[in-house]
């Protein structure tokens, strides 16, 4: 593991033992990956007393009664107070999209919200408050320190609405048993 590449698009699966209960279980898309650094979505965790019908209403967007429910997700300890959808690639937001391995869109801007309050955007959204980011290397460090698995991420299981499956349904994708996993990394 000591070549990380593009991770653009994978899923990070947190392994037992990560020592941080922020990312305990947590499956994270990676939107972005370079030498710079790298940002995901947790896809995982969702914001228990937020509803998307409550944060439209805080956003004073009116729902109309066809309008689409989808979950508020917490998308990582950094900028919690900034939204991003992250969607099927049916919907373009324009400039402001940005294109995850050509595979996902994630949006941050009102009118994705304002369609979805009416019933339209994309056909699968989820929406996350911050995200999760890495400085140059952290990540690639974090890797080969065994806390994170890589995968790839289904559409079905990213959109899934059962959260708590997420992190065994990802191990599974691997073919690996959540009760296998060690929290302690070895050298061969």
């Amino acid at each position: 593991m000591d070549d990380v590449t593009d991770l653009d698009g994978k899923l990070l699966i947190a392994m037992p033992g990560m020592g941080d209960p922020r990312f305990e279980r947590a499956v994270i898309l990676v939107c972005a990956h370079s030498e710079d650094g790298a940002m995901g979505l947790i896809v995982n965790k969702p914001v228990a007393d937020l509803s998307f019908a409550g944060l439209l209403e805080q956003l004073s967007i009116p729902q109309a009664p066809e309008g689409r429910d989808i979950r508020v997700h917490l998308g990582g300890p950094v900028e919690r107070g900034r939204g991003f959808v992250l969607h099927s690639t049916d919907y373009a937001g324009g400039p402001a999209t940005m294109w995850i391995d050509g595979r996902y869109g994630m949006t941050a801007t009102l009118d994705i919200l304002e369609a979805l309050a009416q019933g339209g955007g994309p056909a699968r959204a989820l929406l996350a408050l911050g995200y999760a980011g890495w400085g140059p290397g952290q990540l690639e460090d974090e890797i080969r320190a065994n806390g994170w698995l890589i995968g790839d991420a289904p559409d079905d299981l990213v959109f899934s609405r059962d959260d708590p499956g997420k992190w065994v349904g990802a191990l599974k994708e691997l073919g690996i048993d959540p009760l296998s996993l060690s929290a302690s990394a070895g050298r061969a």
